[in-house]
């Protein structure tokens, strides 16, 4: 088959400028960057998010304001955690905490603004904000613990997303599940071996922490980063969409690139704040 020029172009420029945006905000020393790059995965996600809820539930009213409320409902949970609680971080139940008032306000919002059955998309709201924002609070605390850590983490994500497709492609034949027909057995396996093998290697040169912290570490982020892309796929598949948005042309929505970093973050967070030393 030819190579596709125009297509390839545009999702190698696509590439370019979200890797640059990315590790502008992992790199920067200051810590603003950093929180402005988790806002805005947080923002795009979540309208991701709502375009794949509203067509997987049809039957439902969905108030236009709804998606709203919710984002800044999760721009302020954002905001109070780096102003106020990263500064006593490591501290998951002030994070809890935090969250608890977000439920009844959103259930508040619901009763004022829609005109009918509101049941559903309140708690596909709520699930959102757990699905989205509690993700990316964990990973503010991440920073919060060690500065770098972050970019490990999603550094691991990639590389597992890479080797996973080259095994894949290359020895792939046994499928790992229905709901992701490309992903294979041999390619979910290798990938996450040799992204702890690369984990591995670096934990044993590395004088930050013991070599089996970065080798669990890895198997953390790579397990539940191939289970946060099937979850992913399987709202796709219900929604009957091939991408979740139109943010990266050629690579699909925002949750398309972020749905491993999803589910990787808060199991990254447990490990790493709790068992790392």
């Amino acid at each position: 088959m030819a190579l596709n020029w125009p297509t390839f172009f545009t999702r190698l420029g696509s590439s370019v400028v979200f890797v640059a945006i990315m590790l502008t905000g992992l790199l920067y020393p200051n810590e603003w960057p950093f929180f402005g790059l988790v806002v805005l995965i947080n923002i795009f996600c979540l309208r991701d998010y709502f375009r794949l809820v509203q067509k997987i539930d049809k039957e439902s009213h969905w108030s236009k304001w709804l998606p709203v409320a919710v984002q800044l409902v999760a721009l302020l949970v954002l905001s109070l955690y780096a102003n106020v609680v990263s500064e006593l971080a490591p501290a998951a139940p002030k994070v809890i905490l935090m969250l608890l008032p977000v439920l009844p306000a959103i259930l508040l919002l619901g009763s004022v603004l829609f005109k009918k059955n509101s049941f559903f998309p309140l708690l596909q709201s709520a699930g959102g904000l757990m699905y989205i924002t509690l993700p990316m609070v964990l990973l503010l605390n991440i920073r919060t613990y060690d500065f770098y850590l972050p970019t490990a983490i999603i550094c691991m994500i990639w590389s597992n997303d890479t080797m996973a497709y080259l095994v894949g492609s290359f020895m792939g034949k046994h499928q790992f599940s229905p709901i992701s027909p490309k992903k294979t057995w041999e390619g979910v396996i290798g990938g996450a071996v040799l992204t702890m093998a690369a984990a591995g290697i670096y934990g044993y040169y590395s004088e930050t922490y013991r070599f089996v912290d970065w080798m669990a570490l890895a198997f953390c982020v790579t397990i539940a980063g191939t289970l946060g892309d099937l979850m992913e796929s399987k709202l796709k598949r219900m929604a009957d969409i091939k991408d979740s948005g139109t943010l990266m042309p050629g690579h699909g929505g925002a949750l398309d690139r972020f749905d491993s970093l999803l589910l990787a973050a808060p199991f990254a967070f447990l490990y790493s704040v709790y068992f790392m030393r």
